[in-house]
Parts: C-alpha cells; sequence; structure tokens
C-alpha cells in the first residue's frame, strides 16, 4: 500500500501549515506539517540567527520543491498503520519524522522577504 498523486493542497483551507494530499487506492489520504514544524526544519539548515516564520506561500513552496522527500515521510508514517496515526488516514508530519527520515531540506528556492521594522524586536 502506497500513496500515490501527491500533492500540496493550494486550496483555501484553515490548517497552519502545509497541508498535503494523496491517494490510496479509491481513499483520500490527508497529510499535514504544522508551520512550527516547517520553521524549525528551515531554521535547521538555514542557520540563521533571528527566527522569522514562514507565510503560507513560501511554505506550500517548500513543500512542492521537496515533494519527493515529503511523500517518503508521509509514506512511511502511514504504512506504520493506525497504531502510530491516531487519525488515521491523516498523517501527521512531526520534526521527529523528518529526523528520523533522515532527509534533508532543498531550500535553494526560498525567498524570505524583509519583514517592516514594527516586526523586528527590540533588544
Amino acid at each position: 500500500m502506497s500513496l500515490t498523486q501527491f500533492r500540496v493542497d493550494d486550496g483555501p483551507h484553515t490548517m497552519d501549515g502545509l497541508r498535503l494530499l494523496a491517494q490510496e487506492g479509491n481513499e483520500q489520504v490527508e497529510a499535514f506539517m504544522g508551520r512550527k514544524v516547517m520553521d524549525v526544519w528551515a531554521e535547521s539548515v538555514e542557520h540563521r540567527g533571528g527566527r522569522q516564520s514562514l507565510f503560507r506561500d513560501q511554505y506550500n513552496a517548500l513543500g512542492r520543491l521537496n515533494l519527493a522527500a515529503l511523500q517518503r515521510i508521509a509514506s512511511a508514517k502511514y504504512q506504520r498503520g493506525p497504531a502510530f496515526n491516531r487519525q488515521h488516514p491523516f498523517v501527521e508530519i512531526l520534526f521527529s519524522d523528518i529526523t528520523e527520515s533522515g532527509e534533508n531540506l532543498n531550500l535553494s528556492q526560498l525567498v524570505r522577504d524583509a519583514l517592516p521594522p514594527a516586526f523586528h524586536r527590540m533588544a
């Protein structure tokens, strides 16, 4: 049982993170990676000083760029069954799933917009 037709959901939704859709036969499977998980994953690669959260268009773009890696991570967790996915067939991708997988995030196309001065912390 493998997930097919894996894709980023660019449509409107209220989830705060990257929503991925896939198929297992006739059943739709949803995978989700929270924005904070994406932030930590990106920060672990960027090694930047200040924390700046990703916005929806940025994490969706990163999701498309890293779709093969995300598919492997989500598929591995999905195949472990309901015991590891309480809301089966929903799969929540955690940072621990990423680190255990050994997958590397490709940030080559990530564009960080400069934040307005009001968003910068004062020391």
